[in-house]
């Protein structure tokens, strides 16, 4: 598992004042937001995924669409090859196989093969994905992905659990919404928005876990902006919130409890 960048005690221990945290809450609050971090990474892999395939075009006829999806798979990804199959009367699939060695998609290693679902007709598309058959990162999830267009209104869902990366005794789950930008889906585009409630279990109990508007730029594996809020089985509140100072140089101000705020620059 990464670490943050110099997120170590001597920086984190730079507050001010007599409410300042102790080095101990300090260490706690580091190693709680690493894990909180790691776990967002995972879910954001797993909405990259949909970015492989465009967007459902309202209008366009169901066979039609993902013909063509595949075709721009082939012509994208050398990695990658795309196969059609016909399920039944209303769904299509479009079958995704990423080579043994991996393959790069967005600053992500996706190996493995994951098959995704286009339901319905050109006023009304669901669209999903169960990718335990995907590893990202070297990583297996149990996840499932996918959004719903051409109705009242665009939903895009990522829910998500597995092993926090590097922590064998540590699980997570993320129930991920994606954030809409101009009413178009922040999928295969340059930046995804995540928000959504979670929890991290260790050995010391399950911590809750919020999620609130962390933006993400393709292949960076901190957020740019937003919050991450912890809520530990002992009682505590840890607030991560990053903001972007310059082009690849940042901030996270870190919060234990009522205390005074620490905050810690970012390299990307």
């Amino acid at each position: 598992m990464r670490r943050i960048a110099c997120l170590s005690l001597a920086v984190l221990a730079t507050a001010c004042g007599s409410e300042a945290p102790s080095k101990e809450e300090v260490e706690a609050a580091r190693v709680k937001v690493e894990h909180a971090v790691a776990a967002a990474h995972q879910v954001r892999g797993a909405l990259e995924v949909l970015g492989v395939l465009p967007v459902y075009t309202c209008g366009e006829p169901r066979r039609s669409f993902v013909g063509h999806a595949a075709e721009g798979v082939k012509a994208r990804y050398a990695c990658a090859t795309a196969t059609v199959e016909a399920r039944d009367a209303v769904t299509d699939a479009v079958v995704l196989t990423f080579d043994e060695g991996g393959c790069e998609v967005h600053g992500l290693r996706f190996t493995g093969q994951v098959a995704f679902l286009y339901r319905g007709g050109e006023d009304l598309m669901e669209v999903g994905a169960d990718l335990r058959g995907l590893a990202v990162d070297g990583h297996n999830l149990q996840a499932e992905v996918g959004y719903g267009t051409c109705g009242d209104e665009t939903r895009l869902f990522a829910d998500v659990a597995g092993g926090v990366p590097g922590r064998e005794d540590h699980t997570f789950h993320i129930d991920g919404r994606v954030g809409l930008r101009g009413g178009v889906p922040v999928i295969g585009g340059s930046e995804l928005v995540l928000d959504g409630p979670g929890s991290l279990k260790g050995p010391d109990g399950t911590d809750t876990l919020t999620l609130t508007s962390l933006l993400y730029g393709v292949g960076e594996y901190l957020p740019k902006e937003g919050t991450a809020l912890l809520e530990t089985a002992d009682g505590h509140r840890l607030e991560a919130r990053f903001e972007e100072v310059l082009w690849r140089v940042g901030k996270v101000e870190v919060t234990v409890d009522d205390k005074d705020p620490v905050t810690v620059p970012i390299v990307r």
